[in-house]
């Protein structure tokens, strides 16, 4: 296990001011309301149990204990991950701040942005199936609307789309976009958003781009006559027998049976729930939740799938999603970085809706990854899960060498 972990400077790189790697919450709250309608102090008050209850491996919960007082984040949840499965996992601290609820293994987490690797997926079985070209343009796959198209926009492709070069901003005005009728706002969105000139040309470099994911999810539904949650559903989660999932917020409303929204300062949000979230035309961006356990399933699937193992697409199909088509370091719905303890090129994405931060590194060559979920938003999330990343990292060295 040499040269597992860096040599110098921290064992994870500072993604927080990527701005790439947030899907931010853009309409259902603003921070004065949260903060008017909050009444619980960021350290807590009432009953809630300070070291939180623990569930899952013993040597990991100690190791998120001590991570979560370091940070003062309600609860939080970790994974480590490795071709045979989720090997060792952990969850501890409270569902709600100002509460004892403690969370479980059965919680589900929100993704954020780390859903975009499920859609990139999704759109890669389509490919396999013949039904979709990585070089399709969206004037291809929307003939009926591409005269009103900018010029530009005319001739971005499938791949450009999920490697966000497109030239698309990075996201639209969500506050046109609330409809609960999801395929028909992406569908509005690629007829308004694709008549504007992109800010930059596109294919000529990298911008991230949550409007392009949602356009790409509006290409699934065109090409399948489903939305792309059930396409998820069909083609995602049900082959991995991930069985704990969901769109948008998670628990039930003014209930605490999920893990509650936290803001940066760690103050809950003043409800839960479906809707507390970014509006679902953002589904194929940003919406998606589940189990760690869940999202581990999916992880071990482009674990497994370089190697030639089974799982749901072909070999040559994950080098495609796993490799940036046009330089730089984004490839399919993962960022692309080169770390001494994963051999070499390992795969990264984190995620928040501002409430919730979720964090994922895969070493393919390895052959593990670490997972990592906090039911709070902000700078002190984003630390509580680049620190438990780090821990989970060593831990598997220690656990590899067994």
């Amino acid at each position: 296990m040499e040269g597992l972990f860096l040599r110098e400077g921290p064992p994870i790189a500072n993604t927080k001011n990527t701005g790439a790697m947030r899907t931010r919450l853009l309409w259902v709250f603003t921070v004065s309301a949260i903060l008017q309608a909050s009444c619980v102090a960021s350290e807590g008050c009432g009953t809630e149990q300070e070291a939180g209850a623990s569930a899952g491996d013993l040597d990991v919960a100690n190791l998120l204990t001590s991570i979560r007082q370091t940070y003062r984040v309600p609860a939080i949840a970790g994974a480590i991950v490795t071709t045979r499965g989720v090997v060792a996992v952990g969850a501890v601290g409270v569902r709600k701040r100002g509460t004892a609820i403690p969370v479980t293994l059965d919680d589900r987490w929100h993704l954020g942005s780390d859903t975009k690797a499920m859609t990139a997926t999704l759109l890669a079985i389509l490919v396999e199936q013949g039904r979709l070209r990585w070089d399709a343009t969206v004037a291809e796959m929307f003939p009926d609307a591409s005269s009103k198209f900018h010029p530009n926009m005319r001739s971005v492709t499938v791949l450009q789309l999920l490697s966000h070069r497109s030239g698309l901003p990075a996201n639209l005005n969500l506050v046109k976009y609330r409809s609960d009728s999801a395929p028909r706002e992406r569908l509005r969105a690629v007829r308004e958003e694709l008549t504007k000139p992109p800010p930059i040309q596109p294919g000529s470099r990298y911008q991230y781009s949550n409007l392009g994911y949602i356009i790409a999810g509006a290409i699934v539904e065109k090409v399948t006559g489903k939305s792309w949650e059930q396409n998820m559903i069909d083609h995602v989660f049900g082959p991995l027998q991930m069985r704990h999932f969901g769109f948008g917020g998670v628990g039930t409303p003014g209930e605490i049976d999920q893990p509650w929204g936290h803001t940066a300062d760690g103050r809950p949000v003043p409800t839960n729930g479906p809707a507390v979230d970014n509006p679902p035309v953002m589904g194929p961006a940003g919406r998606v939740h589940c189990t760690i356990q869940d999202w581990g399933k999916f992880v071990v699937d482009h674990l497994r799938g370089p190697r030639g193992e089974p799982s749901i697409l072909k070999k040559s199909t994950y080098e495609i999603l796993h490799k940036p088509p046009f330089g730089g370091n984004y490839a399919l719905g993962w960022l692309v970085v080169k770390r001494d303890w994963g051999g070499g090129a390992v795969l990264h994405h984190a995620g928040s809706n501002t409430m919730n931060y979720a964090n994922g590194w895969v070493a393919p060559r390895r052959g593990f990854a670490v997972l990592v979920c906090v039911n709070q938003g902000g700078d002190r999330a984003f630390k509580a899960t680049d620190a438990a990343s780090a821990a989970l990292i060593r831990y598997y060295g220690t656990l590899a060498k067994d």
